[in-house]
């Protein structure tokens, strides 16, 4: 029986673990082409970054006015939240809380479940899940943004069951950087991401799982309001964290994304360019992970 707020929900995955699968365990395709895709992504994006001029833009607060909160629960669309959150709102501003925002993400789950789209992907994760700009968003799929700023793995796992009855055709999960400013283990947080991809797989057997590298940060340049908390991460522990999730994703025979070549500058820190204060991203950061969704759908999602 399923307790929604528990850290493990009460689901058998002793089936998941011996369910037969399509991809080869001895030669796997992610082990095949991770070079490659990496190589090609880190070209397109450079290509693509010299060709945009964007401007640089704040991550948005979790805040909306209590006029477009209304509005915001009657919107039955995917993306609604963000989508009104994307466009700056007058008048006085009502911040939501952690719980007010598992509520919002729930009704907007329903409301895509109640009216499926053709084709489905899900971001799930904390606040760069979040306020990734619907419009840079890839526009070839419908997304359901399940991001909330904040979020932990602990979190994330008491909440997955929240888009269950989307039946998506792909979950992006991209969590870690809040468990690391709040003092967690690497163990737990690797623990976590691996009952987060058991979880999924079980509510999801059709649906590709991706899991994403946790991007660094911008170490001695960052100016996030709680830099010293940054600093007390070695983007060098970030790095070694990334590949136990990578072999953890190969185990449980999901797919990964490592956008940490995308986004690194040559000291291993988050590029300026692509950030806000040093641990967001702004519009150039999010065309980065755009492009990288977008190359990796045509060449992993397809196999």
């Amino acid at each position: 029986m399923e307790k929604f707020g528990g850290v493990n929900r009460s689901r058998t995955h002793k089936s998941l673990l011996g369910m037969e699968v399509s991809r080869s365990k001895s030669v796997p395709v992610w082990a095949l082409l991770s070079l490659v895709t990496n190589g090609v992504l880190i070209l397109t994006v450079a290509q693509l970054l010299r060709g945009h001029n964007l401007t640089e833009s704040s991550p948005a607060s979790a805040a909306v006015t209590a006029e477009s909160a209304e509005e915001l629960i009657r919107q039955p669309a995917t993306n609604s939240a963000k989508a009104l959150l994307d466009v700056p709102v007058p008048g006085q501003r009502h911040k939501w809380t952690y719980q007010q925002w598992v509520t919002q993400l729930g009704r907007e789950a329903e409301a895509t479940a109640a009216n499926r789209p053709p084709k489905l992907s899900v971001l799930a994760g904390d606040s760069l899940s979040m306020w990734f700009p619907t419009k840079l968003l890839p526009p070839d799929q419908i997304w359901l943004n399940q991001g909330i700023s904040g979020e932990t793995s602990v979190g994330l796992l008491k909440r997955l069951q929240l888009f269950d009855r989307t039946v998506p055709d792909t979950v992006f999960v991209m969590i870690g950087i809040n468990d690391l400013l709040r003092g967690a283990s690497d163990e737990g947080i690797l623990d976590n991401q691996r009952q987060i991809i058991r979880d999924l797989r079980w509510a999801h057997p059709k649906a590709q799982v991706v899991v994403q590298s946790i991007l660094p940060h911008s170490g001695e340049q960052a100016t996030w309001e709680n830099r010293d908390r940054l600093l007390a991460i070695p983007n060098s522990r970030i790095r070694a964290i990334n590949r136990r999730l990578k072999e953890i994703a190969s185990s449980e025979n999901v797919l990964y994304l490592d956008l940490q070549p995308l986004f690194a500058d040559a000291d291993g820190n988050l590029s300026t360019e692509l950030s806000t204060d040093g641990l967001h991203l702004n519009d150039r950061g999010y065309l980065v992970w755009r492009s990288a969704l977008q190359l990796f759908g045509q060449i992993q999602l397809k196999n």
